[in-house]
C-alpha cells in the first residue's frame, strides 16, 4: 500500500484517539485480535460463526544502530495498528496481544513519541546489569518479580532511556514523562486510557509478582520513576473504547498463545516458535521459583480478579535465527529446509547454537555467541542448514526438559509459530523430548487466544480448541540416543558462553 493511502486510511498517526461511547456488543459480528509482534502486527477475525482468519499483516523495520541494540519504529507500529482494524470493519470488541517486554518513552500531554521502542533483543544494558548482579541486587529481583537481572526484561531499558536521552530527561522534569511497554503505548492512543495488563507488567522486572503492583523497591533499583508507569489491570475487562468498539482484553503474546491452546488447567504446556521460542506451563494459584534453572515465574493471565500463574523459558532466536541464515544466503525457499537426504547433522558431528542474541533458560548468559562447531570441507550449506534446525529443537529441548522437573507435564506437546510448519523440525523436537509433538491446521494461536480472551471480556465464550489437529509426531529414535546428541550439544552450548565477555568481565552463569 502506497504511503499516501496509508495515510488516508489512519489519519495523522501522532494524534492521540479517545472514544468515550461505546456500541452494545452485536453476536453477528466477530471478534478482532491485534497481534503486534517483534516483526509485524496482524488482525485475525474469529465468531459470529465463521472461520478464525487472518485477514491483513504488515511488517515493520528492524533497526539495529549499534552492535546488541534493537529498534522498532513507534509511529510505524503504530499506523500498522490503526490499518489493521481498518481492515477488520465493525466488530463485537477488540484484543491486543504484545510483544511483552520491549518498551519506550512518550510525552503524556501529546502522546508523540520519546525514543525509539526498545525491542526484548536489545541488550544495550548488559553492562549495568552485571554491575547490579556483582552487588548481590539479583536476589531482589528473584524475590520479588520472579525475574534474573537480563537485559531482555523492560525495567533496565527505561531506567537507560532517563539517564542516556535528554528528551526523556526534560519530560521527566516537566512532568510529561509516560515509560511503558509496548501495549500501554497502543492503549493510550486506541482509547485513551494509561494502563497495562497484569501479563505484560509481570515482564517488566518492577512489578511484585505476588501482589501484582508496581514495587518500590524495584523501581528505585532500575531508577525509574513510579508515577511515569502506567496503571496495572486485569487481562480481561474494560479498558475503554476504539471508535466505538470496545477493547475487552490485552496480554503478552505468548500468554495468548498459551490461551489460545486451551491450556486451562495446572501442568498444561505450550511452545511457540516466533521470533524467539517461548515455552508455558501453567502453574495454577502457586507460584513455582526454580532461579537455579532459570525457569521464571509469571502470570499467564488475569481474569475477575482471580491470578493464574504459569512457568516461563525462553529461546532467543528461532525464527530469528532462520531469517539470519537466509540473508546469508544459505537457503532461497524455506521449502528447502523441509527434508534432508543426510543424517541428522548432529549425528555427523555438526552443531549449531542459535546464541545470535545471546542464551536465556537455563543460561542466561548474553555474553555467549552463536557457533557453528565441526564442519569440515565437505560441509555444504544444506548442512549448516539442517544443524541451524537442529540446534532451535536442541535448545527448546533443554528448556522443557528443566521444566518438566518442577512441572507435571503431558507426554503430548503443542506448538505453533512458523517453525511448527517444518515437518524435519517437529520430527527432530520429537525425537529429541521423547515427546508426542502436535500441530494445529490453524497455527495462529496467539491471536486465537487474545480474541477469545476478548470475547470472554463481552461476555462470550470462543472455543479455542477444536478437533483441527494438522500432525502429530512421534520419537524414532532411543532415548539412549537422544541423551547422547544433547549431551553433544550441551558441550557445545559451553563453548560459546562468555565469549562476548570483557576478560574482566563477570562470569556467566544462571540466576
Amino acid at each position: 500500500m502506497a504511503a499516501r493511502s496509508l495515510r488516508h486510511l489512519i489519519g495523522d498517526a501522532t494524534l492521540v484517539t479517545r472514544t468515550t461511547h461505546t456500541r452494545g456488543p452485536d453476536p453477528m459480528k466477530p471478534f478482532a485480535a491485534i497481534d503486534q509482534g517483534t516483526t509485524s502486527t496482524r488482525v485475525l477475525l474469529a465468531g459470529a460463526g465463521a472461520a478464525a482468519q487472518v485477514l491483513l499483516a504488515l511488517r515493520h523495520g528492524q533497526h539495529y544502530p549499534h552492535p546488541g541494540w534493537v529498534e522498532h519504529a513507534p509511529l510505524e507500529i503504530w499506523a500498522n495498528v490503526q490499518a489493521c482494524l481498518h481492515a477488520a470493519g465493525q466488530v463485537q470488541a477488540i484484543g491486543i496481544a504484545n510483544q511483552g517486554e520491549s518498551c519506550l518513552a512518550w510525552d503524556a500531554r501529546s502522546g508523540a513519541p520519546l525514543s525509539p521502542v526498545i525491542v526484548w533483543q536489545d541488550n544495550r544494558t548488559e553492562q549495568q546489569l552485571a554491575q547490579l548482579r556483582a552487588e548481590g541486587a539479583q536476589a531482589l529481583t528473584l524475590e520479588r518479580a520472579g525475574l534474573p537481572l537480563d537485559s531482555y526484561f523492560s525495567a533496565a531499558k527505561l531506567g537507560w532511556l532517563l539517564r542516556h536521552d535528554a528528551a526523556v530527561a526534560q519530560a521527566h522534569r516537566c512532568g510529561r514523562l509516560r515509560l511503558g511497554t509496548t501495549d500501554a503505548f497502543l492503549l493510550e492512543r486506541l482509547t485513551g486510557q494509561f494502563v497495562t495488563d497484569a501479563t505484560t507488567a509481570s515482564r517488566t522486572s518492577l512489578m511484585n509478582l505476588a501482589s501484582a503492583a508496581w514495587d518500590p523497591a524495584l523501581c528505585a533499583l532500575f531508577g525509574v520513576p513510579m508515577e511515569c508507569l502506567p496503571r496495572i489491570v486485569p487481562t480481561v475487562g474494560e479498558f475503554g473504547s476504539y471508535r466505538g468498539t470496545a477493547v475487552t482484553a490485552s496480554i503478552v503474546d505468548q500468554q495468548a498463545a498459551l490461551y489460545g491452546h486451551g491450556c486451562r488447567a495446572a501442568g498444561e504446556a505450550k511452545i511457540t516458535f516466533g521470533t524467539g521460542a517461548f515455552a508455558l506451563a501453567l502453574t495454577g494459584a502457586q507460584i513455582v521459583r526454580a532461579p537455579a534453572l532459570g525457569l521464571l515465574p509469571t502470570l499467564a493471565w488475569q481474569i475477575g480478579g482471580q491470578i493464574t500463574y504459569a512457568l516461563d523459558g525462553g529461546v532467543y532466536d528461532a525464527g530469528a535465527a532462520v531469517e539470519w541464515a537466509a540473508r546469508l544466503g544459505l537457503f532461497q525457499e524455506l521449502a528447502e529446509l523441509a527434508a534432508f537426504s543426510a543424517a541428522p547433522a548432529i549425528a555427523r558431528g555438526l552443531v549449531f547454537v542459535p546464541a545470535l542474541s545471546g542464551l536465556a533458560c537455563p543460561h542466561w548468559d548474553r555474553s555467549a555467541a552463536a557457533l557453528w562447531l565441526g564442519m569440515n570441507a565437505a560441509t555444504t550449506r544444506q548442512d549448516l542448514c539442517q544443524a541451524l534446525l537442529e540446534g532451535v529443537a536442541m535448545r527448546a529441548a533443554q528448556v522443557i526438559r528443566a521444566m518438566a522437573g518442577h512441572v507435571g507435564m503431558a507426554s503430548r506437546l503443542a506448538i505453533d509459530g512458523g517453525l511448527a510448519r517444518n515437518p524435519y523440525f517437529c520430527q527432530f523436537l520429537a525425537d529429541m523430548l521423547g515427546r508426542t509433538i502436535v500441530t494445529s491446521r490453524f497455527d495462529e494461536r496467539t491471536a486465537l487466544g487474545c480474541a477469545a480472551l476478548a470475547a470472554r471480556g463481552a461476555g462470550q465464550l470462543l472455543p479455542t480448541q477444536a478437533d483441527d489437529m494438522a500432525d502429530s509426531f512421534e520419537p524414532r529414535i532411543t532415548p539412549g540416543q537422544a541423551q547422547d546428541w544433547q549431551l553433544r550439544f550441551d558441550a557445545a552450548v559451553s563453548k560459546t558462553m562468555g565469549w562476548k565477555r570483557e576478560p574482566s568481565g563477570p562470569a556467566p552463569g544462571p540466576p
